[in-house]
């Protein structure tokens, strides 16, 4: 039986439940001129058999769980040859299709690493063209927000350079095996048309991880460290992070350099 087979409880995952909310979030991604997807963390397989059933694109399973990889093998035999036993966080993208050509990524992203996760779709965002992920309510809300709300932070910005993103729906807890205590939220990310930014991007990170590591100052304040003590004044020194979107953060990060080569 499978029952034996069944992954282990103590990665700290709530397994889906609910088919409707899995047939949701498949569906949900749109794959224009995609045909490859990776699924990240599977696990019981909540979204594998829509995955497994779409004739759009091509998918692969990678889950870092041997106990899950063994069931879902078991529970769904056609999946031999599409998983992949490995930690995407640190496995190639290269080595899932054995090619760069543009992909998406999708799943119910394990809470405690859903950032790191999005950091590394950042470093491929060449490759990976969309991305559908279901995470904690409150960072997919961050992910999702436009300047000017109090979740707005770093990855809101770093991610929204390259992405337009949309918040898609709320996932009540009680769709969880076991249920969370917090609820869960599904957003979508479509690769921009910007190639690069017109500043130093290394800076540009730097620039707006220090201004949101202290986003209660001014960022006159906040960007000391960044900024020469002879610096001439800038108004939106005068601002706070979160008043700021992409392109005023590409303009402060234009200035900061400006100063360190004065």
């Amino acid at each position: 039986t499978l029952k034996h087979l069944t992954p282990k409880k103590a990665l700290g995952q709530h397994f889906l439940n609910d088919k409707n909310i899995a047939q949701k979030i498949v569906s949900s991604l749109r794959a224009d001129g995609i045909r490859h997807v990776v699924e990240v963390g599977p696990g019981q397989g909540a979204l594998t058999p829509y995955l497994l059933a779409e004739q759009r694109f091509e998918t692969r399973f990678v889950e870092v769980d041997s106990d899950a990889a063994a069931y879902l093998e078991a529970a769904y035999p056609e999946i031999k040859g599409k998983l992949v036993t490995a930690d995407f966080l640190r496995h190639p993208l290269t080595e899932y299709f054995g090619d760069e050509e543009p992909m998406a990524v999708i799943g119910n992203f394990p809470y405690n690493i859903s950032s790191q996760i999005f950091f590394k779709i950042l470093d491929h965002r060449s490759m990976v063209k969309e991305v559908v992920g279901m995470l904690q309510k409150e960072v997919a809300e961050r992910i999702a927000t436009p300047p000017g709300s109090k979740t707005y932070g770093i990855t809101s910005v770093l991610l929204q350079a390259f992405y337009d993103i949309e918040y898609l729906f709320t996932v009540h807890e009680n769709v969880f095996t076991p249920p969370p205590k917090v609820k869960s939220g599904v957003i979508r990310l479509v690769r921009n048309a910007t190639e690069s930014l017109p500043c130093n991007e290394a800076l540009f990170v730097r620039v707006v991880k220090t201004a949101f590591n202290q986003r209660r100052k001014m960022l006159g304040n906040s960007l000391k460290s960044l900024l020469p003590p002879d610096h001439r004044d800038n108004p939106m020194l005068t601002k706070r992070p979160e008043q700021l979107g992409v392109a005023e953060f590409v303009e402060l990060t234009q200035y900061v350099e400006r100063q360190q080569n004065h």
